[in-house]
């Protein structure tokens, strides 16, 4: 690895650094504003249309794993339990309501206000069902909408559940939206917003597809969840957002036709094994847990966790030309809205298109979305595919399923076990 021991921040991550500022202090002033405030999820996220009547998103999950990455996860968790809830339940929605009892302070340290709207987009998790019942529980009377998205379990989409979203987006979203902001839905600004988030979308995907050149230019797991950050959560829509994807864009080509690997805390990794990871990273110990990846010079070169909030690089994009049914095909897209062999597919097609290795899965204790079928997944691969696959377990924000010694002892084992095959000519 080519060591640093100050990296120059890029300028798109300056400039993301300076849109999340800016989303944080627009919060915490919406008692002089007057601006409305949507709580709502990430997955099937209807960001364009919230932005489109001036109101200002809030993700629960978002805020949770940033508490987990500033060490406040533990603290919160305990606050839930004590509250009564089981340590089986989503570390995500402790980690959240322990934060909110204790006093809603954001991330950024800014205390984040109640919400006007509670906008349940139900997308291929029960969980999220359960979450804002204990949320309309704790802000009384605040008005709900919810958004039912069909689980893809015939592993397509049919016309008839397409209009089905539209028609709750009609009868139900849109509706709440108007009565809660006091503004009509303008459907030229929706479209307007549209047509910057597919500008938008169409650079993201060239920079996660530069990981097929090898070496790969970024990494699409660590690097790649602040790839993902503008697009999957309160910028969808803006220029700001294709701004960022503009400047990032460009960075990562420079690097590509320089021959450069990505960049990491330490410097630039020098590539020498390629892997495609599916399950979400560990947040508690985020920068130690890359590390070990890092230190033995491991890429990712796609992951599932970055296709959450939506898939892209199948050709998707929001249109302008019907912005409720692009909408609607948006948030049944999402990876964990997808049957399992839908997702098996998936990563065996990312598996040969990245010229990968291998195949991790980091099985998250408190998720099921992401972990169950994972053993069928790890199987059925290895049986088309012929690949080595590894398995480590830890958690999303729960700092107790976190052990360093046991994650690195199968890694090492995962690791050696990959330099074995290169030495014998096996991938080549």
């Amino acid at each position: 690895m080519g060591k640093s021991t100050s990296i120059r921040k890029e300028d798109s991550m300056i400039r993301q650094k300076q849109m999340l500022a800016k989303q944080f202090l627009e919060l915490s002033q919406v008692k002089e504003t007057g601006k409305k405030v949507v709580y709502t999820f990430v997955p099937g996220n209807l960001t364009e249309l919230i932005l489109s009547f001036d109101m200002l998103p809030v993700y629960p999950e978002i805020n949770a794993l940033q508490s987990g990455m500033r060490k406040k996860s533990g603290d919160y968790i305990s606050e839930a339990e004590e509250l009564g809830y089981s340590e089986d339940v989503c570390s995500y929605v402790k980690c959240d309501i322990g934060m909110m009892v204790s006093g809603n302070v954001g991330p950024t340290g800014q205390k984040l206000p109640p919400p006007d709207l509670l906008l349940l987009s139900y997308t291929g998790c029960f969980v999220f069902m359960k979450w804002f019942e204990n949320l309309r529980a704790l802000y009384d009377g605040v008005p709900v909408a919810m958004l039912h998205v069909p689980y893809q379990g015939g592993g397509a989409m049919n016309d008839t559940v397409v209009n089905y979203v539209i028609e709750q987006l009609e009868a139900e979203v849109i509706p709440k939206l108007e009565q809660v902001s006091g503004k009509r839905f303008d459907s030229d600004r929706l479209k307007t917003m549209m047509e910057q988030s597919a500008e938008a979308e169409e650079l993201m995907v060239k920079v996660f597809e530069s990981a097929k050149h090898v070496p790969s230019p970024v990494d699409a797991y660590f690097g790649g969840v602040y790839y993902v950050g503008p697009i999957f959560t309160a910028f969808r829509g803006t220029e700001d957002c294709v701004r960022y994807y503009d400047e990032l864009y460009k960075e990562v080509e420079t690097r590509r036709k320089e021959g450069k690997g990505p960049i990491c805390p330490e410097g630039e990794i020098d590539e020498r094994f390629r892997v495609v990871v599916e399950g979400p990273p560990n947040w508690t110990h985020f920068r130690e847990f890359w590390k070990i990846f890092y230190d033995l010079g491991a890429v990712f070169v796609a992951s599932s966790y970055t296709r959450v909030g939506g898939i892209y690089d199948e050709g998707f994009r929001h249109e302008s030309s019907d912005p409720l049914k692009s909408m609607a095909k948006y948030c049944m897209g999402c990876y964990t809205n997808l049957s399992l062999p839908q997702r098996i597919d998936l990563l065996g097609r990312l598996l040969k298109e990245y010229q990968a290795d291998g195949l991790l899965v980091n099985s998250i204790k408190s998720c099921n979305s992401f972990s169950a079928g994972q053993l069928v997944i790890m199987r059925e691969l290895q049986k088309r595919l012929g690949i080595p696959v590894g398995f480590i377990e830890s958690d999303l924000v729960d700092p107790r399923y976190y052990s360093y010694s046991n994650i690195k002892n199968r890694i090492d084992s995962f690791f050696q076990m990959l330099d074995q095959r290169k030495q014998m000519g096996v991938m080549d």
